[in-house]
């Protein structure tokens, strides 16, 4: 059950960083950083595709957040503590 609730933390980490690099702009689809976001990508998509259909992108500013990688990360931290 251990390795269960590792994965999910790393997935966890994996949904933090795929944010957090989503605010760093990136001037080459061929570099290091363009790959890592793309493999980030891969990884995350699944789950937040359906959240970003299912919930509202408030505007603030003329921007659209979107709060489904929080939603995702809240999910998974009560999946892990059910389990």
């Amino acid at each position: 059950m251990r390795i269960v609730h590792d994965l999910i933390s790393l997935y966890i980490w994996i949904f933090i960083a795929a944010a957090l690099l989503s605010w760093i702009p990136v001037t080459s689809s061929t570099g290091g950083l363009a790959s890592t976001r793309r493999i980030l990508a891969k990884c995350t998509e699944p789950v937040l595709r359906p959240l970003r259909q299912i919930l509202p992108r408030p505007r603030i500013g003329g921007a659209g957040i979107d709060f489904s990688v929080l939603v995702a990360i809240i999910a998974l931290q009560i999946i892990n503590a059910i389990i």
